[in-house]
C-alpha cells in the first residue's frame, strides 16, 4: 500500500453525539411541510443585460413568478426537488434541473437566455434543448455538472475533481491507478494538460498535496457550497484559453445570499467545513469558508505511519458598482503538511511508506479581482490575479529524519504568476465576435538536491558504483503574453453554426519564445441542427502549452539547459452526434484524434515525461528535449438523464489508445493508457427526504514498467523505491479497476434549519484495487533491521538483502457517515 492510496483507504469513526442528535430531531419533529426559498436572476446570454418579465415556472405545476425591473425573481415553495423553466418571447426556453430546496439555505438559480430566430420569425415554440450545454464555439466535447450532482455524488466526498470522473473521457491517474488521486486524465492526455478557471480567473492548483508540474493530488481544495456549476470542455476550446492541451474545466461560483446571512457546517469522516454568506450592503454580498482535515488523528488511531494534515480557505465578494458594472473579488488557498510517524506495529507495507515518500510542506493561493462591464451590444471582462505555489520536499535514507548525512532529497521551490486578462465580447446582427489579450509576469525558483544513488566502494577503497547526485539552485523570471480573436455566425435560421478562432502565445525566456508564428493556434468548429432532436458537430484545432516551470528553471553546470525547449503542441480532430429525445434526456456519440509534437523527453532516461508524474513530489527537474511525439485516439458514448419522476443518472463509455515516443522514436503506451473507461451514476428521490445514489466506475488495466532487479537491489537503500527497467517500458499491465459506491441521504427540514445525514459506502463490493507493485527488502521478524542472506549486517550495495515485491492490491470497504447542517 503506498501513501497515495492510503489517503483514500481509511476506516470511519463517527460522531455518536451527532448521530443521536439526528435521531432525536427526527423523532421529535412533526411532519409539517416546511418551505424554502429560491432566489435568482435572468439575463440575456449575449449582452448580459437583465431581462424583465420573464416567466419562471416550476415544471409540472402551475406555480411560478416573473422577473422584476432588476431581472430578479423569488419563489417560496414546499421543500423538495424541482425543475425550473424560464420562458420569454423571442428567446429559447431554458430549464434548470434537480434544484434541491431546503428550509435551511435559500437556493440561488440564475438563467441566461439565448435569442431564438425561429420564434422571432414564426412566433412558435420550438423543442426545449436546454439540457444541451453546447455553444457555437464549443459545439462538442463539453459537459456540465450542477451543484446537486456534485454534492450528492456517491464516493465523491464533496470533491469536484473526483465527481467529474463520471463524465466521458475522464479517467483515473497513472500514479494511483485505482482512482485514489485527482490527476485528471482527459482523453489519454497527461494531468498537466488541463487548465482550471474559477469565475474566469485561472487557478493552477485545485488539489491538496499537488505534484509539482503535474497538477494532481489526492483530494480537492474547492468548496462545493460555492459552486453553481462545473463545465468540462475536452476539445473545441474557446480561443481565450491558453495552455490547454486536454481540457478546460470552468467552475462558476454563485453569489452570496443578498437578503440574509446564512451558512452551513459539514462534518464527514475526514474533515469539517464551515461556510457563511450574506449581504454586506445593498450592493455587496460575500461568501467565505474554511475547511480542516483531521486525517492525522485518524491515521494515528489506526497505526498508519503517515500524518496528512491540511487546511483550505475560500472567499468571494461581489459588488454591483452600477447596473452595468460588477466587481468581484475571489480567493482560494490551502496549507498542506505530510509527515510520518513510526508505527507501533510494523509491516512491509508500512516500512515501504516510510522509506519511499518525502515529507511535504506546501501552501498555495490564488487571489484576484474581476470587473465585468456591459457595453453596447456586448460586455467586457478585465481580471487581475496572482497565484503562488510553495513546495518543500524532504526525504532521508532509512527515514533518518533531520540527519543531513543521510539526506536523499531536498526541493524548496516557489512558483509565482501575476496575470492581467482582458476580453471583449460583442455581436452585430447574426455575427458574434470576441477578442482579448493576456499578460503574465512569472517567477520560479528552486533549491534542489537529490541523491539518485550513493557511491559504493569495496574493501580496498575502489569505487564499484559511482554516485549520482543532482544539485542546483535556480531562479528565473520572465513574461508570458498572448492574444486571441474568435468569431461566430449562425445561418439557416440558426440551424448551422460556424465558429473560427485564432490565438498566439509568447514568452521572454525560451529561445524561440518571442516568435508569434511558433504558437499560431487556429481552430474551427461547425454544428448543424438536422432536426429538433438531432445535431451534427465537428471541430478541428491546434493548441499549445508552455513547458512546465520545473523544466524551464532546471540548471546543469550553471546553465539553463532546457531553454531551447518548445511549446508542446496538440492537434485535435473531433466529430460526433447529439441526440435529445426528450427535454430531460441527452445522448452524445463522438470520435476524437489528438496528435502531439514537441513533447519533453528525459535526457537521462530517454523516456517521455508522459510516463512520469503519478506520485507525490515533482517532475521535470532534469534535462529534457522537445523531441517527443504522441497520439491518442478514441470514441465516447454518453447518456444523461435529468431529474424526471424522481430519477436521474448518467452513463458513459470511452475507448481510447494513448501512446508517446521517447528518445528512440518508438510509440509506447503511455502510463495512463487504460483503454476502456466506463462510469454510471444513478439517483432516486423518495418521499420524506430520502435519496439513494449508486455509482460504478470501471477502468482497464494500466500499463507499467517492471523493475530492473539488479539495479533496484543496489539503489534501494538510497532511493527508497525500485528502479524501473526502461528497456521494457510499460510492457506489462495491471488488472482492471472496478468500484461500486453507494450513498444514502436523509434530510430533515425545520423552520430555519435543515439537516442532511448521509451514509457513503465506497467500494461496497470489496473489489480489489490494483496499483503499481512496490519494491522493498524483507525485514527481520522483530523489525529491528533488514533480513540478509548471510545473517550479517546489510551491505550498502544491498547485495546480501532479500528483495520483496509487494503486490499492492487492496480490497478495502470504506463506510462514511457525515452530516450537513444548513442554517
Amino acid at each position: 500500500m503506498n501513501s497515495t492510496s492510503t489517503l483514500k483507504k481509511i476506516p470511519n469513526y463517527t460522531a455518536l453525539a451527532a448521530f443521536f442528535m439526528i435521531v432525536y430531531l427526527s423523532l421529535t419533529s412533526a411532519f409539517a411541510q416546511n418551505t424554502g426559498t429560491i432566489l435568482g436572476s435572468v439575463k440575456d446570454k449575449r449582452t448580459q443585460e437583465v431581462l424583465i418579465g420573464v416567466t419562471v415556472q416550476v415544471e409540472g405545476t402551475n406555480q411560478g413568478t416573473t422577473t422584476d425591473a432588476e431581472g430578479k425573481f423569488k419563489l417560496s415553495l414546499p421543500v423538495g426537488s424541482y425543475n425550473l423553466k424560464a420562458t420569454f418571447v423571442g428567446y429559447k426556453a431554458t430549464s434548470k434541473f434537480n434544484i434541491v430546496l431546503t428550509s435551511g439555505n435559500a437556493q440561488q438559480i440564475n438563467f441566461e437566455l439565448e435569442e431564438d430566430a425561429v420564434q422571432l420569425a414564426e412566433t412558435k415554440i420550438v423543442f426545449n434543448r436546454s439540457i444541451s450545454v453546447a455553444s457555437v464555439e464549443t459545439p462538442n466535447s463539453i459537459q456540465k455538472l450542477t451543484t446537486e450532482e456534485i454534492k450528492n455524488n456517491p464516493g465523491g466526498n464533496f470533491d469536484i475533481s473526483r465527481v467529474i470522473q463520471v463524465l466521458p473521457g475522464v479517467g483515473g491517474t497513472a500514479g494511483s491507478v485505482g482512482g485514489f488521486r485527482n490527476d485528471l486524465i482527459i482523453r489519454g492526455g497527461g494531468p498537466n494538460e488541463n487548465v482550471f478557471y474559477l469565475d474566469g480567473i485561472e487557478i493552477p492548483v485545485i488539489n491538496h498535496f499537488a505534484t509539482q508540474g503535474s497538477s494532481g493530488g489526492p483530494t480537492g481544495i474547492l468548496n462545493v457550497s460555492f459552486i453553481e456549476d462545473a463545465t468540462l470542455s475536452s476539445s473545441s476550446f474557446n480561443a481565450r484559453y491558453d495552455n490547454a492541451l486536454s481540457s478546460v474545466l470552468q467552475f462558476r461560483q454563485r453569489e452570496g445570499n443578498p437578503e440574509r446571512v446564512q451558512g452551513n457546517i459539514r462534518v464527514s469522516s475526514t474533515e469539517v467545513a464551515g461556510t457563511l454568506e450574506g449581504p454586506i450592503s445593498p450592493k455587496t454580498t460575500f461568501l467565505a469558508s474554511v475547511r480542516r482535515s483531521y486525517l492525522q488523528f485518524l491515521f494515528k488511531a489506526i497505526d498508519l505511519p503517515i500524518r496528512p494534515n491540511y487546511w483550505d480557505f475560500q472567499y468571494k465578494v461581489t459588488h454591483k458598482i452600477n447596473k452595468k458594472t460588477t466587481l468581484t473579488a475571489i480567493g482560494v488557498g490551502a496549507i498542506d503538511e505530510f509527515t510520518f510517524a513510526v508505527p507501533q506495529e510494523s509491516s512491509p507495507e508500512k516500512e515501504y511508506i516510510l522509506r519511499s515518500n518525502p515529507t511535504i510542506n506546501q501552501w498555495n493561493y490564488t487571489t484576484g479581482f474581476s470587473l465585468k462591464r456591459l457595453v453596447e451590444n456586448g460586455f467586457m471582462n478585465v481580471s487581475l490575479s496572482r497565484n503562488m505555489f510553495n513546495n518543500r520536499l524532504d526525504r532521508f535514507e532509512d527515514n533518518r529524519q533531520g540527519d543531513e548525512r543521510y539526506r536523499a532529497l531536498k526541493s524548496n521551490s516557489q512558483e509565482i504568476e501575476n496575470k492581467l486578462r482582458i476580453d471583449v465580447n460583442k455581436f452585430i446582427g447574426k455575427w458574434e465576435y470576441s477578442y482579448g489579450a493576456v499578460l503574465q509576469y512569472v517567477k520560479y525558483n528552486n533549491d534542489f538536491f537529490n541523491v539518485l544513488r550513493r557511491e559504493i566502494t569495496n574493501s580496498q577503497g575502489q569505487i564499484v558504483q559511482p554516485g549520482i547526485t543532482v544539485t542546483f539552485n535556480t531562479a528565473i523570471d520572465f513574461f508570458k503574453y498572448g492574444a486571441f480573436a474568435q468569431v461566430n455566425r449562425k445561418l439557416l435560421n440558426d440551424r448551422l453554426n460556424l465558429s473560427a478562432g485564432l490565438r498566439t502565445d509568447m514568452n521572454s525566456f525560451t529561445t524561440d519564445g518571442n516568435n508569434p508564428l511558433e504558437t499560431l493556434s487556429p481552430r474551427l468548429s461547425a454544428s448543424y441542427q438536422v432536426s429538433d432532436k438531432w445535431r451534427l458537430n465537428a471541430s478541428v484545432g491546434r493548441y499549445f502549452k508552455t513547458p512546465i516551470y520545473t523544466v524551464l528553471g532546471y540548471r546543469q553546470d550553471g546553465n539553463f539547459v532546457n531553454k531551447s525547449n518548445k511549446y508542446i503542441r496538440s492537434d485535435h480532430v473531433v466529430a460526433g452526434l447529439e441526440f435529445i429525445p426528450t427535454p430531460t434526456t441527452r445522448i452524445t456519440l463522438e470520435g476524437f484524434s489528438k496528435m502531439y509534437d514537441n513533447y519533453p523527453v528525459s535526457v537521462r532516461d530517454g523516456i517521455s515525461l508522459a510516463n512520469q508524474g503519478g506520485n507525490f513530489g515533482a517532475i521535470g527537474n532534469e534535462a529534457v528535449t522537445s523531441t517527443g511525439k504522441g497520439r491518442s485516439r478514441g470514441i465516447e458514448f454518453f447518456v444523461q438523464q435529468k431529474l424526471t419522476k424522481n430519477f436521474f443518472g448518467v452513463l458513459s463509455y470511452t475507448y481510447f489508445q494513448s501512446e508517446f515516443t521517447g528518445k528512440d522514436g518508438k510509440y509506447v503506451a503511455s502510463a495512463w493508457d487504460t483503454r476502456n473507461l466506463v462510469s454510471t451514476q444513478l439517483g432516486y428521490k423518495f418521499k420524506r427526504g430520502w435519496e439513494l445514489g449508486l455509482k460504478w466506475l470501471y477502468q482497464g488495466g494500466a500499463p507499467y514498467t517492471p523493475f530492473d532487479l539488479a539495479t533496484s537491489q543496489r539503489t534501494y537503500l538510497t532511493s527508497g523505491v525500485g528502479t524501473e527497467d526502461y528497456t521494457r517500458l510499460n510492457s506489462q499491465r495491471l488488472k482492471a479497476f472496478s468500484r461500486v459506491d453507494f450513498r444514502v441521504d436523509k434530510k430533515w427540514n425545520y423552520k430555519k434549519m435543515s439537516i442532511d445525514l448521509f451514509f457513503d459506502f465506497q467500494n461496497a463490493l470489496l473489489t480489489a484495487n490494483p496499483a503499481f507493485p512496490q519494491y522493498t527488502f524483507e525485514r527481520t521478524a522483530d523489525n529491528s533491521g533488514f533480513k540478509t542472506t548471510d545473517g550479517q549486517a546489510l551491505k550498502l550495495d544491498g547485495s546480501n538483502a532479500i528483495p520483496l515485491i509487494l503486490a499492492n492490491e487492496d480490497s478495502n470497504f470504506t463506510p462514511a457517515l457525515g452530516l450537513v447542517i444548513e442554517f
